[in-house]
């Protein structure tokens, strides 16, 4: 680990004038500092934001959703709201790491957090994410777990977080504060695909701090749920993922919103699968027929393209769950 200065702060202006300074922002600190462990990140100045009140889950005035960033991951699963309006979140968030780890780790932070591609990790290896213009060692080496979707010539790594794929399917908004103020970013906008500035990867200004995740009111009853498919029951990552969220009223799907986790460089929107399933009655056919959408424009690799298989019976187990069959 290099040499770094600390700060605490615990007031949102003394925060986004430290960032603007190029400190970097820490709350759990759970991937941030296994990062300069392993001397992939090396931050001069670390500024420790814990102390922001940033931790409050509210009902907003349209019905919607308002989770702080500084929410952490175990509370917002467990939180009474979140649990029975929108439990694909809840869902997602329980599936994510360890229990410690969810104990530690908030909301803003899981959804920055980086790739979790070895190449990436390992200093000596060719990265663009870590170094520009170095190259993508995983292009060409292992890459059973790397993206099928949304990957450029220059990244094919994948977004690791659970929950920011419940925030995909919801069309979720990301609250920012920065030297120029608050604004609002949709998920959908807020990561980045790769392209060619894989090390880009959130649409942050400088000095720019993630105030809250806003989820918008949706038409009742919204079932929703989360699948994640992975090696082994605990503590993986995502080999694929699906969630789902499904208004339906008079035996018909009047909303459907899916998003895929694990085969994309960000949280896989799906508007095909989508559109296939509104406007329709629910049934195992309707299932089995929309999720063959859900790898449209797949480009596997040499050792991933099981992924593509995988994906579509995920997204269709998950049609199953919520939707119910007949």
């Amino acid at each position: 680990m290099h040499p770094f200065s600390y700060t605490k702060v615990s007031d949102t202006q003394d925060a986004l004038d430290a960032g603007r300074r190029g400190g970097r922002y820490i709350a759990g600190g759970t991937t941030l500092v296994d990062l300069m462990r392993e001397t992939v990140e090396r931050p001069g100045t670390l500024v420790d934001i814990s102390a922001l009140p940033l931790r409050a889950i509210a009902v907003t005035e349209r019905g919607g959703l308002r989770i702080g960033a500084l929410v952490r991951m175990a509370d917002a699963a467990a939180h009474p709201k979140v649990r029975t309006t929108y439990p694909v979140i809840s869902q997602a968030l329980e599936l994510s790491a360890s229990a410690q780890l969810r104990n530690m780790a908030t909301i803003g932070g899981n959804i920055m957090q980086r790739t979790r591609c070895t190449y990436f990790r390992d200093v000596t290896a060719a990265c663009n994410k870590r170094e520009a213009g170095s190259g993508c060692a995983a292009r060409d080496g292992f890459n059973r777990t790397h993206a099928i979707l949304g990957a450029s010539e220059s990244c094919v790594a994948t977004h690791p977080s659970d929950a920011a794929v419940a925030f995909a399917a919801l069309e979720a908004t990301v609250h920012l504060v920065g030297p120029g103020g608050e604004r609002r970013v949709p998920f959908a906008d807020f990561l980045l695909r790769p392209g060619s500035t894989p090390h880009r990867e959130q649409s942050l200004q400088k000095g720019e701090l993630i105030i809250a995740v806003e989820i918008p009111a949706h038409s009742r009853p919204l079932k929703s749920g989360y699948l994640k498919v992975r090696d082994r029951q605990s503590y993986e990552f995502a080999l694929t993922s699906a969630a789902v969220a499904l208004h339906v009223r008079g035996g018909v799907i009047r909303e459907a919103k899916v998003a895929a986790g694990g085969v994309g460089t960000v949280p896989w929107k799906l508007p095909a699968v989508e559109r296939h399933l509104v406007g329709e009655r629910p049934s195992s056919a309707l299932w089995a027929e929309a999720a063959k959408q859900a790898a449209d424009g797949a480009r596997p690799l040499e050792h991933n393209r099981f992924k593509v298989e995988l994906l579509k019976r995920t997204v269709e187990r998950q049609l199953r769950t919520v939707g119910g069959t007949k």
